[in-house]
């Protein structure tokens, strides 16, 4: 059917009732396929997001079957629940989906019984499924009037373990769902993956162990400064042979280059350094030179993000040749790992507290490129000022935004004209050492070997 590829068609595309389809295919097609494909005893599902939540509802109706019955009880619940993890990874509202009720019947292959809740035990999940407290006897009623499926609260309330990813999202989800306990395993990048070739190969002669043991990463802080520089040289020229290609602009690799690259969205503020251009203009002309390389994509529907865009291209046209700027577009793994291993330091603005966790720095660090960020999401563990990077603003924001923008692009600013660009051009020594120490301390820890040992021990045998 023509409808059902359209599915796979684009991802967070479409109007809410084909997002639900697209959860239907993941959670309760994805059970089915591992039925399919054998998996018949599996102990624990993972569910990122609430997007897989439904896989919930096809265990349960598993369950009840396998019992003989089509309604399901409080004893699947408890079954279903004991094999079930989730993880929540963002604070942001948009990323906790919400579905009419009245979908339900129109596009959830589920068993007949589910749709006659009278148990009391079936009511329970009807409870569950629902962002509040109802008193709805079975989901038809509740579809007539008007009750909402919550993903994030089905997920929630249908595992046995739950984490955020990062230890200050941790903190922030604990407040935002308040009657379920939640953890915190901070996430982690895939050393070989995002370590350019240059460090890969630094990294074989003087720490050969580290693709198996990441932590041996360590050993970075022996690494001879000489090699780490020329490594780093060979991975800024690579940056700047795409630039070259993709924009026509040839960049000068003595001057101190800053990189941003992510998802375009208004709580990233990709603006924020661009917030005072005269205030650029003065740091460049009294501090030393810099560049910025920028690249990013905005949702189709995010009109703020767009704009932020051509923010980006107002500030370049208008910084002419005091503060070369430049943007990279298509966006995607291979332009963002070329930017997080060419930069001299990786900016990361985004509004406290909506970085959950962010995983662009660690990529960064293990090519010895330092963070200039704010604390939140996984900097707050990794930053040591002044060792493995720099801060900007303080751990915890008041509640106006306004006065937060100015005061971190006060904070952001004074810290690259007195600190970052003095070290980098006066006292080159110590910046090498900030970028072992990104290696040592960052590289060797927030990395997903590490990760998913955590996740093994916390959340998967249990």
């Amino acid at each position: 059917d023509e409808r059902d590829r359209n599915l796979t068609g684009s991802l967070y595309g479409g109007d809410p009732y084909y997002r639900l389809c697209q959860e239907v295919l993941l959670g309760i097609g994805g059970v089915r396929m591992l039925r399919a494909l054998g998996h018949t005893d599996l102990t624990r599902y993972h569910m990122n997001e609430g997007h897989a939540a439904l896989l919930t509802l096809e265990l349960l109706g598993e369950e009840a079957e396998k019992a003989g019955r089509e309604s399901i009880r409080g004893e699947d619940i408890e079954k279903v629940r004991s094999k079930c993890v989730f993880t929540t990874h963002t604070p942001v509202p948009a990323g906790h989906d919400r579905f009419p009720m009245e979908f339900l019947t129109r596009a959830f292959p589920l068993r007949q019984g589910f749709l006659d809740l009278k148990d009391a035990s079936s009511a329970e999940l009807l409870r569950r499924v629902l962002q509040a407290e109802t008193n709805f006897p079975d989901l038809q009623e509740a579809a007539k009037r008007g009750a909402s499926l919550n993903m994030t609260h089905l997920a929630l309330n249908m595992s046995t373990y739950v984490n955020g990813v990062a230890k200050m999202h941790g903190e922030v989800s604990r407040r935002m769902f308040p009657q379920v306990p939640i953890e915190a395993i901070t996430n982690g990048v895939h050393a070989v993956t995002w370590t350019a070739p240059a460090f890969q190969q630094m990294f074989d002669r003087y720490i050969p162990t580290w693709r198996e043991d990441n932590y041996g990463l360590r050993g970075a802080l022996g690494l001879p400064q000489e090699e780490v520089w020329s490594s780093h040289l060979l991975t800024k020229h690579e940056l700047f042979g795409v630039v070259q290609q993709k924009t026509g602009l040839r960049l000068d690799s003595d001057v101190f280059t800053i990189g941003f690259a992510r998802r375009a969205t208004g709580y990233k503020r990709a603006d924020l350094i661009l917030s005072d251009l005269d205030r650029l203009r003065e740091i460049a002309k009294n501090a030393g030179k810099f560049q910025i390389v920028f690249a990013g994509k905005a949702h189709p529907k995010d009109g703020g993000g767009k704009e932020l865009i051509r923010k980006i291209f107002r500030a370049k046209k208008a910084l002419k040749k005091a503060v070369q700027v430049v943007f990279l577009d298509n966006y995607n793994m291979e332009v963002g790992g070329k930017i997080t291993t060419g930069v001299d330091l990786w900016l990361n603005t985004p509004q406290f507290p909506l970085e959950a966790s962010g995983t662009s720095g660690m990529k960064a660090a293990l090519n010895g490129v330092p963070s200039l960020s704010i604390l939140d999401g996984w900097w707050v563990e990794g930053h040591i000022e002044g060792v493995t990077g720099w801060a900007i603003g303080p751990l915890r924001h008041s509640g106006d935004e306004t006065l937060n923008n100015h005061e971190d692009a006060e904070s952001l600013y004074d810290k690259l004209e007195h600190v970052i660009l003095p070290m980098y051009y006066n006292e080159r020594h110590k910046y090498l050492s900030v970028m072992q120490h990104a290696i040592a301390i960052n590289g060797s820890f927030f990395n997903t070997q590490r990760m998913v040992q955590q996740y093994i021990t916390d959340a998967y045998i249990r």
